[in-house]
């Protein structure tokens, strides 16, 4: 049997979270760039690792809007502190893994990782929404479809953020509990913008999307300073490639030096 509200919002948590790989992870992908500076199987399996990881955290942010729409304060301590902390520990993990933190590429998989969460966490706002309420309004479809963009830009933001310093060359942006505050406040703008109804919800999803806006602009640099693999041609503009599909790939024979020159 098809849920209706659960298949609408499957296809807007992927079409999210895996636009936001195709768009941004792939700006720094062949033919974008001379070479690719990931492994795209490692992105692909930090965002499927997402996928599953976000069902239990998903949970808790279900668990956490009934927690706030109730009043009960343990109930949105102890979620919220699951959520948060649940998300910062995998992340965590897999910078540490020698899988996925082996290599100067680990930022692509950590961000992979938490789009999938992101993902996840979209699917179940928007399903929540359609699944409980027997007439959808627009305004209410509306604030349900921004408040999924909202959480995967949190998850996505939140990833910056949660990046330790690196070296005194590396990025420098911050650590798991800069990210873990981040997420905090947002999850908790998020959960209590509801209770004031679909207005309260949408000016929640808008704060929320301009926090994670300024913390994307400052933490994705992180991308841009990650290597070339050795060996190979260094990427374009100071490794500062533009958006996804606008590059035309270098001709035959031509280095990303000669272009330069």
């Amino acid at each position: 049997m098809v849920v209706a509200s659960l298949t609408f919002g499957g296809i807007v948590g992927i079409l999210l979270s895996g636009g936001f790989i195709w768009w941004e992870v792939g700006r720094y992908a062949t033919p974008q760039v001379p070479v690719t500076v990931f492994d795209e199987r490692k992105v692909l399996a930090a965002y499927t690792v997402g996928l599953f990881v976000g069902v239990p955290l998903a949970a808790a942010y279900l668990l956490l809007l009934a927690s706030l729409a109730n009043g009960a304060l343990p109930g949105t301590a102890l979620f919220l502190g699951g959520l948060v902390v649940g998300t910062e520990v995998v992340q965590l993990l897999l910078e540490r893994s020698t899988y996925w933190g082996s290599t100067a590429a680990v930022p692509f998989y950590a961000v992979s990782l938490r789009a999938g969460i992101g993902g996840i966490l979209a699917i179940a706002a928007v399903a929540s929404y359609l699944g409980t309420v027997a007439h959808p309004s627009a305004l209410g479809i509306a604030s349900a479809l921004l408040a999924a963009i909202a959480l995967v830009a949190l998850e996505v933001s939140g990833g910056f953020l949660s990046f330790r310093p690196r070296g005194r060359s590396g990025p420098r942006v911050g650590g798991p509990l800069a990210g873990a505050i981040f997420g905090a406040v947002a999850f908790f703008l998020l959960g209590t913008g509801p209770t004031a109804g679909p207005w309260g919800a949408v000016a929640a999803s808008v704060i929320v999307l301009g926090g994670a806006t300024l913390a994307f602009r400052g933490g994705r640099r992180v991308l841009a300073e990650v290597p070339a693999p050795t060996g190979a041609s260094p990427t374009p503009e100071a490794g500062h490639p533009p958006s996804y599909g606008r590059t035309t790939p270098l001709p035959s024979g031509e280095s990303s030096e000669d272009k330069r020159r």
